[in-house]
This record gives C-alpha cells, structure tokens and sequence, in this order.
C-alpha cells in the first residue's frame, strides 16, 4: 500500500481519546484513521508510570499490525508517561501526543485556571514544570479527579453518577473565581456541560486538541504522508475489550458524543 494512503492510528486508554478523534478527523477530512481504545485496562490515569508505558507499548505494536503510518496518543497520562519510551522503541514511526494546554489557557490571559486531570497526569514531572512556570503569574487549581474517566466509560447511563462524582470534585474550588478550565484527560470533553453547570459560572475550556491537530498536518507534510485523494473518509474502531457493546458505545461517542 501507498504510504500516504495508510491510516493515523490514535489510542488511549478507553473512550475518551475518541473527543480527540473528533476533532482531528475534522481537520484532517482527507485522511483515514484506526481508534484503539484500551478499555480492557482503562483507566490508566490511576495505574503506575511503568504499568502504562508497558500498556502504551502493546498498543502501539497492535497499531503498527495495522500498517499506521502515524500515532497519536490520545490519552494525557500516557503521553506524559510513555511518549519518550515509545518513540525510543519506534524510532521509524511518527508518535505525537496531547498533553494538558495550561499555555494555551496562560496565553489567552486567563487569570484563575482549574486544571481537571488524573492522579498519575498531575503527578509527574511534566506537569510540575508546567505549573512552577506559570504558576506564579496565575492562580491555577490542580484537581485530580481519581474514578471519574472509569465512570465516562460506563457511556451515558453513568450520568447520574457522573453528576454526583462531579459535584463532590468540584466542590472544593466552587467558589474561586474561575475562568478557564483545563481539561486535562481526554474523557472530560465529553462532560464539559455538565462541569459548567457544576461550577455556576462562564468558563472557557481548553484541550490542545487543535494544536495536536496541526502538528499532526506538519509531521505527515514533512514526511510526505499526507494523503492527497478526496475519496471518503474512514473511521475504524478497536479495542482490547472486544465486545460488539464496547465497540458500539465507541461509534456512539464518536458521532453523538455522551447522551
């Protein structure tokens, strides 16, 4: 097969990579892609470093099975994790990943930022340089937010209890003026309503979805892999929990998102 013509594999440890998907399948129309969800072990945001990177590195090798010929790491905690490793033990294999967009959020003036992500994401050492650079400018509110991408996976007869996981978090920084949100975990998106409403006030929410998306176009560019055919897109869902409910709550997501 022509190489511009392979799919862009993107994974993450379940569902929520699929809110990254979204948008790059948008940015990039002309392209194929294979989704990987994890959700056999999902979530990863509550395991060790050296658990996901093991799990990162299966996931990648199960992509390459499928002649990719790019990945994204559509998941915080593994790209925080296990980006390095992984490009390291697939040198030939363009490896991008999405991490918190605190910059994007610091850039665009916001004064008080609630940054939402996993236990392990807030933990290491990426984020930390993230938050001794800025934060002394800003007021930023780390929330880790253990069991809460476990309970998005459940789809959307999660939401009551998606609800009160929500209100029990966020309880803690309700009354501080916040202006931006960061949703550092890529299962959030899905829930970005139901967090406004939580907090009571007008929010801007940040993802680094968009700036993943062009720097996906400007690694295929500079390898001349972009494909160049107008034929339709295609979407293809896997997962190591291969259930048709698993893979049907993916196609779910993707074309409706939580209902």
């Amino acid at each position: 097969m022509n190489e511009q013509q392979k799919a862009i594999g993107i994974f993450d440890s379940g569902v929520g990579g699929i809110s990254t998907l979204q948008v790059l399948a948008k940015m990039l129309p002309q392209e194929n892609f294979i989704f990987y969800g994890d959700s056999a072990n999902a979530p990863y945001g509550e395991k060790s470093g050296a658990e996901v990177q093991v799990l990162a590195n299966e996931v990648v090798t199960q992509l390459q099975a499928q002649a990719v010929k790019a990945v994204v790491i559509a998941c915080n905690t593994a790209t925080s994790a296990a980006k390095t490793e992984l490009i390291a033990q697939h040198p030939t294999l363009p490896i991008l990943g999405i991490e918190p967009a605190l910059k994007a959020a610091v850039d665009a003036g916001k004064q008080h930022i609630l940054v939402m992500a996993t236990p392990l994401t807030l933990s290491l050492a990426k984020y930390k340089t993230q938050l001794a650079k800025w934060g002394q400018q800003q007021a930023i509110y780390s929330l880790p937010c253990p069991g809460l991408a476990d309970l998005i996976e459940g789809g959307a007869t999660a939401l009551p209890q998606i609800k009160v996981a929500l209100n029990r978090l966020l309880a803690t920084v309700r009354q501080q003026p916040i202006d931006a949100v960061v949703l550092g975990c890529t299962h959030y998106p899905f829930i970005t309503d139901l967090i406004r409403e939580q907090l009571g006030q007008p929010v801007t929410f940040y993802t680094g979805y968009e700036g993943l998306g062009r720097n996906l176009q400007h690694q295929l560019q500079q390898r001349n892999l972009l494909r160049t055919t107008n034929a339709q897109q295609t979407v293809r869902f896997m997962s190591s929990r291969n259930t048709p409910a698993e893979l049907a709550l993916y196609q779910q997501l993707f074309d409706h998102g939580l209902q």
